[in-house]
């Protein structure tokens, strides 16, 4: 299927492109920049934008930096950028595991992190992750720049916390503690490489080996990727016995409210959510304790 008609804008910066979408608002406009999130939904009739605005070609929106705090990731940045920078393998690991499952080799070669958050595709990889790690949105508007905690920045199903005209202009990754490991497992569709369902854990180890802290990031399994709140506290300052890991990720799907689909039913959903997260908790573990 075709999409509907559209007028296609190019952008030359990020203060024109918030001009258009401003403009076009009533009309109906959708950002663009790889398409590999937003193009699909739209052959389906699932988005149907009168006014397309790329901004790929928008200087200073793609690219990697490492400081003593974390990462800054421009938000035109490709999947296959962030499967390959050294710098991303060193300091978030776990994007660079994301990041490699991402679709095919040229989906990750054109599609963008920033399209990725900003499009909230329920079954995307990167969500899952960034829940995990604590990463911020940097986002850009009219009245300026401000960051949106990634807690706050996925509301519901292709919904975010975005205003209509504002755009993502980078996400934020901090530092890791030491003593931490990371770990993303994926049950993938296998026509189009989403997430039937994907679970992201993070887990930082004390000095006794008990854990100090986690975070595990679902995807896939609702309208919008969330955190496993009750399998989380059920681990946080515990020993990491098999039996303590197997009894707190039972709770991993606790909250979601879980799709039945074509893909899978609900209760498929729920048997994956915690078979994955068990298994992203004890590869993480593992990984920490080699650190």
């Amino acid at each position: 299927m075709n999409p509907s008609p559209f007028t296609y804008h190019r952008a030359g910066s990020v203060g024109e492109a918030i001009d258009l979408l401003r403009e076009h608002e009533d009309a109906g406009v959708k950002l663009i920049a790889g398409g590999h999130s937003l193009l699909p939904v739209m052959k389906l009739r699932l988005a149907e934008p009168a006014h397309l605005i790329d901004i790929g070609g928008i200087a200073g929106l793609a690219g990697i930096s490492a400081g003593t705090d974390g990462l800054t990731i421009g938000a035109l940045t490709t999947h296959r950028a962030l499967e390959t920078d050294p710098a991303v393998a060193r300091h978030a690991p776990l994007l660079a595991e994301m990041a490699a499952k991402v679709g095919d080799r040229q989906v990750r070669a054109r599609g963008t992190i920033g399209g990725t958050v900003a499009h909230a595709d329920p079954t995307a990889d990167y969500p899952a992750g960034l829940l995990a790690l604590g990463a911020e949105m940097v986002v850009q508007g009219p009245d300026g720049e401000r960051t949106i905690p990634v807690a706050e920045f996925f509301v519901g199903f292709l919904t975010t916390a975005l205003s209509p005209d504002e755009v993502v202009t980078a996400v934020r990754v901090p530092a890791l503690p030491s003593l931490t490991g990371t770990s993303y497992q994926k049950l993938a569709n296998q026509a189009s490489g989403y997430a039937v369902v994907g679970v992201a854990a993070v887990v930082t180890l004390d000095a006794a080996g008990a854990c100090a802290d986690i975070r595990i990031g679902v995807t896939g399994a609702g309208d919008h990727a969330t955190r496993a709140a009750a399998a989380e506290d059920a681990l946080r300052g515990q020993s990491l016995t098999d039996e303590v890991i197997k009894a707190a990720t039972d709770r991993a799907d606790e909250g979601i409210d879980l799709l039945d689909d074509i893909h899978a039913s609900a209760d498929y959903r729920r048997r994956m959510v915690r078979g994955l997260a068990r298994r992203a908790v004890l590869a993480a573990v593992e990984r920490a304790g080699a650190k």
